[in-house]
């Protein structure tokens, strides 16, 4: 008995078929990729907002003004 042979209407059936499959997964998953982002880069502003504020702060120049 000799197995059945695959032709390029297969293929690309069973092709579509996947991509298909992967499309629904990418769709489901884009909300909390998008929402995940967006929290990302707002830790990342956060955090070079407070380490720049503290390096300005050990870096400031102290000046004593004196009346005589």
């Amino acid at each position: 008995m000799s197995p059945a042979r695959i032709t390029r209407d297969d293929l690309e059936a069973k092709l579509r078929q996947v991509a298909g499959e992967l499309d629904d997964t990418v769709e489901g998953a884009r909300p909390k990729l998008l929402t995940g982002a967006v929290a990302a880069g707002i830790v990342v502003v956060l955090l070079a907002y407070l380490l720049g504020r503290r390096g300005g702060r050990k870096r400031s120049a102290v000046v004593e003004i004196r009346r005589a």
